[in-house]
């Protein structure tokens, strides 16, 4: 039996295949808790075996090279069969399948996801590590860590989720855990495909790589394109899709195949840019009841336009003699943004005006922003303008593992080490325009300036993770550290001084798993939880999120079974959040940051899959459920428009009590068929206690998914999706002004044809 071990860890990941094996400029962050097999075709392996390569037939994330069955901690893989199943273009359609992740949904299409994990807060996934290949892809992680990007999952071969204990080893957010998005591995042989779709709402893909590599160099190169009209409707028919692209290209080389100490070097290469005519402004109620697709007038000029690009060299040297690799990534991406939209009235907020439209002091300015009447100018002027971003994200990590035997004692350990800066760059202005029989038009006065100012952090990060082993029972402590330093200058008052705040946490962790059976064990384990200060003119001193975070439960993983019972409670001494567009916040409080003090969530997260087979049928079935609740430890009021008047007791906005996914396919080499189904309770749009009936909520959610494949050659094979069967349309979410749908039905119809 051949093995490829892929080592996940904070700092840089690779593949291992013996002495020499095909390594995929993957990951760099720390081993995760999951383990997945797949079986490679026969006439692959006798390929590779005679360019002297192996190919993956079991691929296994450990933690410290401990295996799934004797690791503590939860995490979850989303294989490729379970991402190609489904063909998810919405990383949140992707992620539910995994219990204790959250999600807001926003667009439609997912084109800015709000992910959370464990009850942290879901507003563009700030409170969650997020990382391409082990590397960190937000725009600005440390700065501004609202993920205004977000790589498209149709190109990843593996989604991973962390939590728990091991969440010590990412950073800079280790409250929840941490989403690794995996890109494809360079082919072990030449290997292409070409992916086109179509569907409802115009939508259309084009998505293709080609890869090629002998036993000393190899490269891939891979490309995607997605494109919607919009599911929503504007008077004049205007078009309110998106079209993204995406560009990735890698290559690897070892020196000298024969050497004792083993060098490769690997590089990365992604470009992304997107145009989508996405806005903030939603519906009031009674309009979302009679058409939930319905687009005002008021938002027709609203566009995103954003590019990145990005850059990885990594080199990886391997004493196999020593059981030592130590592997060094160095990274930049540079991301700018500009997004022109409708901000509000120059006499009323339109969070306020869609709450209340009825309302004789709200009425005239409804009218106005729905074009039933034209301004006359002054109050009733509307606001619109660019919020332009430029980030810059860049370092330089490396990362040590191996192993020792002392007899009976087995260890393994990992040292990662990151220094890390990042910036961001904000020029927030707006001009007034007047509704005019359904057209906006310039009022005719100066461009008013709202924002303009820079953040820079420098970070460094260091931690440890050392699995100890003695008969069936392992222990695995570990250490993080972060030093940061922030600055904010501010450019648009001359009266605000420049702010500086240096952070310096030390972040433990210990997890423990004991194995009553050879597939049965017990986990539990505790780690202190970290999320750094924001710095703004409203804030010189703002305090970190921490948190003591504790689970426990049981795991079954034999063959082709997992079965996972997991209770978490989560004990913040000081939840933060960080006041954003997205959440409906004025520019007064704008990139400002509440400290709310203590905070309880905690639940259970129960997992199952399972695989099985039916003469020529392959059967796998998977269930996923999270119950979550959570209370305020203290009183206290805060001008972010999620929170406001908060007392003892009450609860989280944005976290559902309940939450369900299950998935099952009947699947034969000619062809497939599968499902998804998918529920969500409501969930508190604002803080506070009492019946989810008697506040604002969004609605319960229930959507099905079922896909179809046909397979009438190797080489060939034709699919159908169908998102949303049932076609229910629900209210997702109120901000940050109006109500906001799920995507309707929509189909798409698509052909793939491999090399």
């Amino acid at each position: 039996m051949r093995y490829i071990c892929i080592s996940f860890m904070v700092t840089t990941c690779w593949l291992t295949t013996g002495v020499l094996g095909q390594p995929a400029l993957d990951s760099s962050a720390p081993p995760v808790p999951v383990q997945e097999s797949t079986v490679a075709p026969d006439d692959e392996a006798a390929t590779t075996k005679a360019e002297g390569r192996r190919t993956p037939e079991i691929i296994e994330v450990t933690v410290a090279r401990t295996r799934i069955a004797k690791s503590a901690g939860s995490a979850h893989v989303l294989k490729p069969a379970q991402l190609e199943r489904f063909e998810y273009d919405d990383p949140h359609a992707a992620l539910l399948q995994v219990p204790g992740v959250y999600v807001r949904q926003e667009d439609g299409f997912g084109l800015r996801p709000n992910v959370s994990l464990r009850g942290a807060s879901s507003d563009r996934s700030k409170k969650v590590t997020l990382m391409e290949d082990g590397i960190l892809f937000g725009p600005a992680p440390y700065s501004a860590p609202a993920a205004y990007y977000f790589p498209l999952t149709t190109r990843m071969e593996q989604v991973r989720v962390i939590k728990g204990p091991s969440s010590v080893a990412y950073g800079p957010q280790t409250i929840g855990g941490a989403i690794d998005m995996v890109t494809r591995r360079i082919p072990a042989r030449t290997q292409g495909s070409l992916d086109l779709g179509v569907g409802s709402y115009g939508y259309t893909k084009a998505h293709g790589f080609f890869g090629t590599s002998d036993a000393q160099t190899g490269f891939l190169l891979e490309g995607v394109r997605l494109h919607s009209d919009g599911f929503k409707d504007l008077p004049d028919a205007a078009d309110t899709g998106f079209t993204r692209n995406e560009w990735m290209v890698k290559a690897s080389h070892v020196v000298d195949l024969d050497a004792s100490v083993l060098h490769e070097f690997r590089v990365k290469l992604g470009y992304s840019d997107e145009v989508s005519n996405e806005t903030y402004l939603g519906l009031t109620d009674a309009d979302f009841e009679a058409d939930p697709d319905r687009r005002y007038p008021a938002s027709q000029l609203d566009q995103m336009r954003n590019h990145r690009s990005q850059l990885v060299l990594q080199h990886q040297m391997r004493l196999p003699a020593l059981g030592l690799e130590l592997t060094s990534s160095a990274y930049r991406h540079d991301y700018e943004r500009t997004w022109r939209k409708v901000n509000g009235l120059r006499g009323a907020t339109l969070s306020d005006v869609l709450a209340d439209a009825t309302a004789p002091s709200l009425a005239e300015y409804y009218a106005v922003v729905t074009s039933q009447a034209d301004s006359i100018g002054g109050l009733d002027t509307l606001l619109v303008g660019p919020n332009a971003r430029t980030y810059v994200s860049q370092g330089v990590q490396t990362l040590l593992e191996g192993e020792l035997s002392m007899g009976p004692l087995g260890q393994r350990y990992e040292l990662g080490l990151r220094l890390h800066n990042d910036s961001v760059r904000r020029r927030h202005s707006q001009s007034g325009y007047l509704m005019v029989q359904g057209e906006l038009v310039p009022d005719g006065n100066a461009e008013e300036y709202t924002a303009a100012n820079e953040v820079e952090t420098v970070a460094f990060a260091a931690h440890v993770l050392d699995a100890f082993t003695l008969g069936d029972f392992t222990l695995t402590p570990g250490l993080r550290v972060e030093w940061v330093h922030a600055k904010y200058t501010e450019q648009l008052h001359e009266d605000v001084s420049d702010v500086k705040a240096t952070t310096t946490v030390v972040l433990p962790g210990v997890g423990a798993f004991y194995s009553l059976t050879s597939g049965l064990g017990l986990l539990a384990g505790v780690y202190r939880g970290f999320s750094p200060p924001a710095l703004s003119a409203e804030q010189d001193d703002p305090k970190p999120e921490h948190s003591t975070n504790y689970e426990a439960g049981a795991r079954y993983a034999q063959r082709r079974t997992r079965v996972e019972f997991i209770g978490f409670f989560n004990d913040y001494s000081n939840l933060t959040n960080i006041c954003t567009f997205s959440n409906g916040c004025l520019d007064t409080a704008l990139d400002s940051q509440t400290d709310i003090g203590g905070v309880h969530v905690y639940g259970l997260e129960a997992y199952a899959e399972h695989s099985l087979r039916l003469g020529p049928l392959r059967v796998p079935a998977s269930i996923a459920y999270t119950y979550t609740r959570s209370s305020f430890q203290s009183d206290f009021v805060s001008s972010d428009p999620i929170f406001g008047d908060v007392s003892k007791g009450d609860e989280l906005p944005y976290t559902p009590r309940h939450q369900l996914n299950g998935t099952l396919a009947f699947e034969h080499r000619y062809g497939a068929i599968a499902a998804s189904g998918t529920y969500v309770s409501r969930a508190r749009e604002q803080a506070g206690g009492g019946a989810l009936r008697d506040t604002i909520t969004t609605d319960p959610l229930f959507y099905l998914d079922v896909t179809g494949r046909f397979t009438p050659a190797k080489a060939f094979e034709f699919y159908v999706n169908a998102r949303n069967v049932l076609d229910k349309r629900v209210i997702v979410s109120r901000r940050p002004y109006g109500a906001r749908p799920n995507a309707p039905r929509m189909l798409q119809f698509g052909i793939k044809a491999r090399l």
